[in-house]
Parts: C-alpha cells; sequence; structure tokens
C-alpha cells in the first residue's frame, strides 16, 4: 500500500505536532514547575529596574513619528553617499550626475519637510489627556 501521496500527508502530520507538542510541553512544564505567583508587586508595571514616570499609554504627538522617518531617511542617505564621497575624483560623469540626482531629490524631501513645518518644535501642540 505505497500511495504516492503518503510523503506528503506524513510531512503536514509532522509539521502540526511539532509546533502544538512543543506548545503542550512548555504548558506542562508552567503548570509543574513554575507556580503562579499573584500579588500586587508580581502584577505592578516594571520598567528597567524603576517605577514608571507616566501613565503606560501616553499620547505622542505624529509629528515626533515624522520626525523619527525624517531621520531614518537622512541616516540612510549617509550610507549611500559615503561611497561616492570616497571614490569621488574617480567618478565617471555619469556617476557624478546620479550622485546629484540623488542630493537633489533629498533636499526636495528636506524642503517638504519644512514647508510642512515637521522640522519646527516649537509649534506641537501638547497632547491632551
Amino acid at each position: 500500500m505505497n500511495h504516492p501521496y503518503l510523503p506528503i500527508l506524513v510531512f503536514f502530520a509532522v509539521a502540526l505536532a511539532v509546533p502544538i507538542g512543543a506548545l503542550v510541553l512548555a504548558r506542562v512544564w508552567m503548570n509543574f514547575f513554575t507556580p503562579i505567583k499573584k500579588g500586587k508587586e508580581k502584577n505592578a508595571l516594571y520598567e528597567c529596574g524603576v517605577n514608571p514616570l507616566s501613565e503606560p499609554q501616553t499620547r505622542f504627538h505624529s509629528k515626533y513619528y515624522m520626525f523619527g522617518l525624517l531621520f531614518l531617511v537622512f541616516d540612510v542617505e549617509t550610507v549611500f553617499l559615503l561611497p561616492f564621497a570616497v571614490a569621488f575624483l574617480k567618478l565617471s560623469v555619469g556617476s557624478f550626475i546620479a550622485a546629484m540626482a540623488f542630493l537633489l531629490l533629498l533636499a526636495e524631501g528636506l524642503v517638504w519637510a519644512w514647508s510642512k513645518g515637521l522640522l519646527d518644535w516649537r509649534a506641537i501642540p501638547k497632547a491632551k489627556a
């Protein structure tokens, strides 16, 4: 009785049995060897060994996230421009034009962020509680 789909059926059975078996084994280990200790200290918030300074769900203005994205864009930009800076004197005209086009796109992004007020920290309104 050598069915052609038998290896695939065995593969799927093992693929289901391994993670389910690991979860069952973890649950059994937790129940027998690590008893749950309930209490005020155990359920308290923990922030690097110090008491939390604010509520757990503090709202941040979306401008902070946009500023973080801008930082990432210009940080990655330095990684792309480093090879151009190292080999500047050996560049061909085409690669120099490509580097200048890249810088022009980055300058356009900076002007756009500036025009939208993303770089003006004084204009950030206070978050409402």
